[in-house]
């Protein structure tokens, strides 16, 4: 199935019976299209998908109760050893990637889960997952994997279900390239055409015209002793024309070169659906800032705006369908702690300490504890900055 698989303007479901109930998939118009799967076909679509999974993975999810972290507690294992093929890292990238391409993603608790708290985690490729839907309700799940010709009946206790809102099925997410379809499809028939240009067969760099009659023979003739001597690879060679022979260059037309511009424009578009900031995919617009002040500012707000809100939406929905639904005491969060882009600088956090100590929102022990060092005998007093009095001896 297309990744395109939705269209804005409508909302088509193809149903069959199976066993008396009815199996519904959200499927788009089956136009012929240039691009079938962008993630393979259009490299700023994989590069955008890249950089949000490697970087989704850095950050630790833990177990806590209580607000304790747990370790070694069944329910913390099953995070860090989802199964026996897939590690934590693998977990979280692969479920991104899939929330990024079709905007929803499947965790299943495996063929041996019978109830209770599940043991093993598998991701599911959603393109092959289909709802049972009766009396308004998902009652059932069918997974029917490419090849495999064997349906699998899943029912909805045993999957957790990652979606993003879908305005035209409520059962199913939709994929955030919904909306840019023909700016991809754009993309890739630009590359097409300007890979042709570079490609024998495409617009010749000029012309060798000639008042003389020239046979088809004669012709040839010119064109291969031309190639021979100034073609590719021939360069700074000096050129002999004979008697009434002309050589014209020929240049892009307007057009080709407004393709460049539109694939940049495109280029920003795709960023800014998926919240990546220019300096974070490594792209250096020749009007903005050189500092690395802008670099870190950009790869700070990459983190606030877009990495930390999904990593809520994931935390939120576990927090329904796997804490609550079995009402366990714990719960799951996102550590950010060790995650540099959002840790200030040594010199940004001593002015911050000395602002808050100079106004008495901190002691110099406060501020001692904690950076982990030994505090002082006198730290727990605020001396007034002015006189630098202790408050206990000025009233």
């Amino acid at each position: 199935m297309s990744l395109f698989r939705r269209k804005q303007q409508k909302q088509l479901q193809s149903f069959e019976q199976l066993n008396g109930e009815t199996v519904a998939e959200d499927f788009s118009v089956r136009e012929k299209k240039t691009c079938t799967d962008p993630y393979l076909q259009h490299a700023w679509v994989s590069v955008c998908i890249d950089i949000l999974t490697r970087n989704v993975a850095r950050a630790e999810y833990e177990v806590r109760k209580n607000g304790t972290v747990e370790r070694e507690t069944p329910l913390a294992n099953l995070f860090r050893f989802p199964n026996k093929n897939l590690s934590r890292f693998d977990l979280w990238k692969q479920t991104c990637v899939w929330w990024s391409l079709d905007g929803e993603a499947f965790w299943w608790f495996g063929e041996n889960y019978v109830c209770g708290i599940p043991t093993e985690i598998f991701i599911l490729n959603p393109r092959y997952m289909q709802h049972v839907v009766d009396g308004g309700k998902i009652t059932k799940w069918v997974y029917t994997e490419e090849g495999s010709g064997r349906p699998l009946m899943i029912l909805p206790d045993e999957v957790i279900h990652f979606k993003d809102w879908n305005p035209w099925n409520v059962y199913r997410g939709v994929s955030p390239l919904v909306s840019l379809g023909l700016e991809v499809e754009q993309d890739l028939l630009a590359a097409k055409q300007n890979t042709g240009l570079l490609k024998e067969g495409g617009v010749p760099k000029g012309l060798l015209k000639t008042d003389q009659v020239l046979t088809e023979a004669e012709a040839e003739l010119l064109a291969r002793t031309w190639d021979r001597k100034y073609g590719r690879g021939m360069k700074n060679r000096v050129a002999v024309l004979g008697k009434g022979t002309e050589y014209q260059p020929l240049t892009f037309s307007p057009d080709v070169l407004k393709l460049y511009d539109m694939k940049k424009w495109n280029l920003y578009t795709l960023l800014a659906k998926y919240g990546i900031p220019p300096r974070v995919a490594n792209i250096q617009d020749s009007k903005s800032s050189l500092s690395g002040t802008d670099t870190d500012s950009q790869h700070r707000a990459f983190w606030n705006y877009t990495l930390i809100p999904l990593l809520k939406n994931f935390e939120e929905v576990l927090e329904v369908q796997l804490f609550r639904r079995f009402n366990l005491p714990e719960t799951g969060v996102f550590n950010l702690d060790s995650i540099p882009e959002l840790q200030e600088s040594e010199d940004a956090q001593s002015n911050r300490d000395i602002a808050e100590i100079n106004a008495g929102l901190k002691t110099i022990n406060d501020v001692l504890r904690k950076r982990g060092e030994n505090t002082k005998p006198w730290g727990d007093t605020w001396f007034r900055a002015s006189s630098l009095v202790p408050v206990e001896q000025s009233q």
